[in-house]
């Protein structure tokens, strides 16, 4: 883990292109595949729209500074990395709520997607970190 972050620490605009094809690819399942196909994952279609929306918001946001930022980029970052961890946060409220009615693969596809999530967070916090110790050093 500690290679891939040194990784993503010199190429840190990289990180917002996985995070903008991440953010997309989930947008597209939650919003065609499971909102399409909702008696095999039972989570309330409104609620999947609502996600799809979010995660479509920070595809956008990630994007956008892949494509237009030049430098300076760790608050960026961070805010992406905390923004994911509070989706996270919302997605497992969900769980819980519709906890009841979710079937077995629509709770393994939530389960999964917070795991990824939660790990590129992890990695984007801690390029963020590790650049703010650049800068004071």
């Amino acid at each position: 883990m500690k290679k891939l972050i040194k990784h993503f620490t010199e190429k840190q605009k990289t990180l917002f292109l996985i995070d903008s094809i991440g953010a997309f690819t989930t947008a597209f399942l939650l919003f065609v595949i499971v909102r399409q196909f909702n008696e095999y994952f039972e989570m309330p279609k409104i609620e999947v729209a609502y996600l799809s929306a979010i995660a479509v918001f920070f595809s956008i946001y990630s994007a956008a500074c892949y494509l237009f930022l030049r430098g300076g980029w760790t608050p960026f970052i961070r805010f992406i990395g905390v923004a994911n961890l509070i989706y996270c946060a919302l997605t497992i409220g969900l769980l819980i709520k519709y906890y009841h009615i979710l079937t077995i693969m629509g709770i393994a596809y939530f389960l999964i997607e917070i795991v990824i999530i939660c790990g590129l967070s992890y990695v984007e916090l801690n390029v963020a970190a590790v650049n703010k110790e650049i800068k004071r050093a």
